[in-house]
């Protein structure tokens, strides 16, 4: 049964099957009959709908275009970069037969679109004048996962990823940060999902960036989410793709890179920053059904009543359900609301009725109240304003009570080995060194945020000279 509570584990018991347990039962995805495959079912989808809509508009507000290019890419294109071939080569998918035949070149499946976007860019761009060149996708990437995990860690996900080719470094770099701000906005604004922006180590950054910028969020049991990043491609790309242009004194240039993307990992963040015992807990911001109206009984009067409470409410704006079936009693709609994540419950009975008012339930304290309904689109509006605050608020505490400060190796393999969290600590930034770290604790270099200020001392491990704290944290 789809909403049967009783058999979900507690969260802070067992993690891992609480997680997928509630994306099943909540009817978020489903698994694909392929290994590693998930089916967004239309609740689950419907949230990825409403992060398209609000970045699809900033995106544009930008000045970047939509469009769309082929998920098979020639293999000889995807080797015309060697780091980013190399990067990416265990997790491909390669086509070897077409049309019942062995093809004379192996056709790789979009693992992401660098190489054939920029092939095309090489015939497009000429000139100074064809510059900038801005392209947003909406789109599906393949890559071959070993161990997979719904929605954080699939073999086939949805994202979108920003492609664009600048005349100079500078504005190249802007657009870095434009889109990483951009990406913080959405996830603090909508996800109501704080977290650390910085710079990934030269060993953790993209297969083929001179620098990735990265929104490092915090989940239960103290691990990091990459949440999404963006990328300096510099002129790694544009030199072996030979994007150049002719700049206004007439001298041939090659073009500097930009790519920057966001997944529906960030809807498996989502869950587990915020869900609890009872289900999911959605910010009202990207929530599918932002409140539900239960009549007590399917009499005529009450659901009269219930409808005109969800018409004031829909014109309102207010993303608004009526739940009136009468195949199912009241205690199980509730419950099967709460599992949902629902952020207000609108509870009608004769009583309410009489009275001209509705009694509310939030879903992020459980807190009930009434509410006039000549005033309802009025409160409900704000009510959903104070939801969407307090599960921000909860995740800001947590974040905060969970980022660290280690001073010597003693502390920090404390820190990793009990609650975990962010821990900031000196590095030497040497490669060797951030491996050593990494097969002793299992954490790694989750970026070195933008606010950190020069401090000297010793590395946390080996004891070389450090200039600054990274921030370090055991990762999904």
């Amino acid at each position: 049964m789809a909403y049967e509570k009783k058999d979900l584990p507690k969260k802070s018991d067992s993690l891992s099957e609480w997680y997928n347990k509630i994306v099943l039962s909540s009817e978020l995805a489903d698994y694909g009959p392929a290994k590693g495959t998930m089916i967004f079912r239309p609740y689950g989808y419907a949230i990825w709908e409403l992060v398209q809509k609000e970045m699809d508009a900033m995106i544009k507000d930008r000045g970047v275009e939509n469009a769309y290019f082929p998920m098979f890419i020639p293999e000889g294109l995807l080797h015309k970069e060697q780091e980013h071939v190399e990067g990416f080569s265990p997790e491909l998918a390669v086509v070897t037969i077409g049309g019942g035949e062995e093809l004379k070149e192996k056709l790789v499946v979009r693992p992401t679109s660098e190489t054939i976007m920029y092939d095309a860019y090489s015939r497009w761009v000429h000139s100074w004048r064809d510059l900038p060149m801005l392209i947003n996708q909406w789109n599906n990437v393949v890559r071959w996962e070993k161990r997979t995990y719904l929605f954080l860690r699939t073999t086939e996900f949805l994202w979108q990823e920003g492609h664009t080719a600048h005349a100079t470094h500078e504005e190249a770099l802007e657009t870095v940060h434009w889109a990483m701000n951009m990406y913080q906005k959405i996830y603090r604004e909508l996800f109501a999902l704080p977290g650390y922006i910085g710079r990934k180590s030269e060993s953790e950054k993209f297969a083929g960036a001179d620098m990735t910028l990265t929104y490092e969020t915090l989940m239960p049991e103290g691990k990091a989410l990459q949440s999404c990043t963006s990328h300096d491609l510099g002129q790694n790309f544009s030199k072996p793709f030979n994007i150049n242009f002719q700049n206004k004194d007439g001298q041939a240039e090659f073009v500097w890179q930009t790519s920057w993307g966001l997944s529906t990992r960030s809807i498996g963040g989502l869950i587990m920053a915020h869900g609890d015992d009872q289900g999911l807990r959605l910010p009202p911001r990207l929530a599918p059904i932002q409140v539900v109206v239960i009549p007590v009984r399917p009499e005529p009067e009450l659901l009269d009543y219930a409808r005109e409470v969800v018409a004031t409410l829909q014109k309102a704006g207010v993303r608004t359900k009526l739940d009136d079936r009468d195949s199912e009693t009241m205690g199980f709609k509730i419950n099967k609301w709460e599992l949902k994540g629902v952020p207000v419950r609108l509870e009608i009975g004769k009583r309410e009725r009489e009275g001209k008012n509705v009694m509310y339930a939030r879903r992020d304290t459980g807190a009930k109240n009434t509410i006039a309904v000549d005033d309802l689109a009025v409160a409900i509006l704000k009510l959903l304003d104070e939801v969407q605050a307090s599960l921000f608020g909860q995740a800001e505490r947590f974040l905060q009570d969970n980022t660290h400060t280690a001073d010597n190796w003693e502390e920090f393999v404390t820190m990793m080995e009990g609650g975990r969290g962010f821990v900031r600590a000196r590095w030497c930034e040497r490669a060797q060194c951030e491996a050593h770290i990494k097969e002793k604790t299992k954490a790694t270099t989750r970026c070195l945020q933008n606010d950190a200020l020069p401090e000297q001392g010793g590395c946390i491990h080996c004891g070389q000279k450090a200039e600054k704290r990274w921030t370090f944290a055991v990762a999904y």
